[in-house]
Formats: C-alpha cells, sequence, structure tokens
C-alpha cells in the first residue's frame, strides 16, 4: 500500500448498468465446515455448514442473518480466508483464498481497541505494521477519522469513549488500509437501539464516500433490509443458504424509510423466509 492514496474519494455506489460483464469480486462454492468432535468425548463431528454457493459483486453491500449456531460467524470467517472449508473453495478476484489478504477488512463484534493506544495510534497500527512513513501514517489515520466522524478524538484513549465511538475507531483501523471487501461481524450487536440506528446511517454514508464491498453477519432483519442490496437467509445447523432476497430501495437511505410500505414488505419477506426453514 506504499504510496497509496489515503483513501478513495467521494466515489458514487457502484452501478453494472452500461458496464461490460465481469467476474463477481467474491465467489464461495459449495462451502462445508466439519467441526471433529474431540476424541475422548466420543460425539459425532459437528457439521456446521452445507454446500453453501454464493457470489458478491464489487461494490454490493450484502447481509447475511439467521438463527443463532447457524454458522453465520464461521461462513462470514471462511468467506475471509481466516478459517479454511472442509470441503469448496472461495475465490477473491479470480484467485483462490486461502488465508487472509490485504484487500480484506474484518470488524467484530467487539472493538478490542488497545486500552494503551490513543484513538489516532490505534487506527494506525496497520500502517505501522506495514512499516509505512511515519508521515503517510499521519495522513491516512487523519483523513479515516475524519471520515468516520471520530475528528477531535485523536489523542483520546478506549476508555474514554462511548460504545458507538469505540466501534467507529474499530472501523478505521479496518479502513485505514482500504480494504476492497469489508466483513462485518455483527458489529453494532453491543449497542443500544438509538446508537444502533446512527451507527447503520454512519455506514451508509461512509459506502458513500468510499465503494467498498461489504458482507456483514446481523441478527436484525430490519438492520439487513435498511444496510444491504441483497439479504441471504440461512438455516439452523447446518447452515445452508434457504433464500436470497433482493433489496431495491433507493439511496441515500434514512431512517424515514423503515416507516415506508415497501420496507416494511421486505422485512416481512426475509421474515417469512427464516420462519419456513424452521417449520422444515
Amino acid at each position: 500500500m506504499t504510496g497509496a492514496a489515503p483513501l478513495p474519494a467521494n466515489t458514487p455506489l457502484q452501478s453494472t448498468e452500461d458496464e461490460p460483464s465481469r467476474a463477481p469480486l467474491l465467489i464461495a462454492e459449495r462451502i462445508e465446515r466439519q467441526y471433529d468432535a474431540l476424541a475422548t468425548n466420543g460425539a459425532p463431528p459437528t457439521r456446521a455448514l452445507a454446500c453453501i454457493s454464493l457470489q458478491v459483486e464489487a461494490g454490493e453491500f450484502v447481509c447475511i442473518v439467521g438463527p443463532s449456531g447457524c454458522g453465520k460467524t464461521t461462513l462470514l470467517r471462511i468467506l475471509g480466508g481466516l478459517l479454511q472449508p472442509t470441503r469448496g473453495h472461495v475465490m477473491l478476484k479470480g484467485e483462490p483464498l486461502t488465508g487472509p489478504r490485504p484487500e480484506v477488512g474484518y470488524v467484530f463484534q467487539h472493538a478490542n481497541l488497545m486500552p494503551w493506544r490513543s484513538v489516532l495510534r490505534n487506527v494506525a497500527l496497520p500502517l505501522e505494521l506495514q512499516r509505512l512513513p511515519a508521515g503517510e501514517i499521519q495522513t491516512r489515520a487523519q483523513a479515516v477519522l475524519k471520515l468516520v466522524g471520530l475528528q477531535g478524538f485523536e489523542h483520546s484513549y478506549p476508555r474514554q469513549l462511548s460504545g458507538g465511538m469505540a466501534q467507529r475507531a474499530a472501523l478505521a483501523r479496518t479502513l485505514v488500509h482500504a480494504p476492497e471487501l469489508l466483513l462485518l461481524d455483527e458489529p453494532f450487536g453491543a449497542l443500544d437501539a438509538i446508537t444502533r440506528e446512527r451507527m447503520n446511517l454512519e455506514l451508509l454514508g461512509i459506502r458513500q464516500a468510499y465503494a467498498y464491498t461489504a458482507v456483514m453477519v446481523t441478527h436484525s432483519i430490519s438492520e439487513a433490509v435498511f444496510l444491504a442490496d441483497r439479504v441471504f437467509v440461512m438455516s439452523q445447523r447446518p447452515g445452508r443458504i434457504v433464500a436470497e432476497v433482493a433489496v431495491p430501495l433507493p439511496y441515500p437511505r434514512t431512517l424515514e424509510l423503515m416507516g415506508a410500505p415497501e420496507f416494511a414488505s421486505l422485512t416481512r419477506e426475509v421474515r417469512r423466509a427464516i420462519d419456513r426453514q424452521r417449520q422444515e
């Protein structure tokens, strides 16, 4: 990333209209994951995922929903190269994904900021590990903190931040190296409802400025519909994709959209897909 611009500025959401056909950014083919039980307890292996295939286009925001324990986080870790599938394969930018790649950024449910580092130094850490010049590190870290609305808190410490601000800092730490693919594992699940809504708006705003591709795991149907271009619904374990719901809601999206009939119709469609697989 040496010599790269701090962040792609003012990049609009990508449109595939009038563009030549190209391969999806991310492809998962027939993914399965099995966890072998400990030999001492004699239990059979646990089949976490069963034959999952999906594709994500560049610039898309995709959400994954499903019942607890269905393997959503396991799937996300496989899509990020943090975990290898038992069967099947993942392709990123046309190449097999066999481990973590610099083009992939990961945001977890908990911010996991280093308490002894300031906000600025937490965000700068990935660039320090790349041994970039100090001036470039400072410029890029300041730019991404402005992007997530933390300008003025550069020298604060994690203990001085609210939950929402800590998650903004964690998001900034991931965005600072400009990943092409952003994977989010229930990043706002620990926040109160009002802060969670504000963070959803922040995420959409950042997407307008920096056209990343995202796959997000969430337990909230309304959050998935509000953020996503498509929602994948997973079954109970072993997790399978049992429905795909397109979300043709226009941008920019505001909280008032959640009261619209179209929004309610889409949330009902996702909920019905979840309820159907529970009854099978």
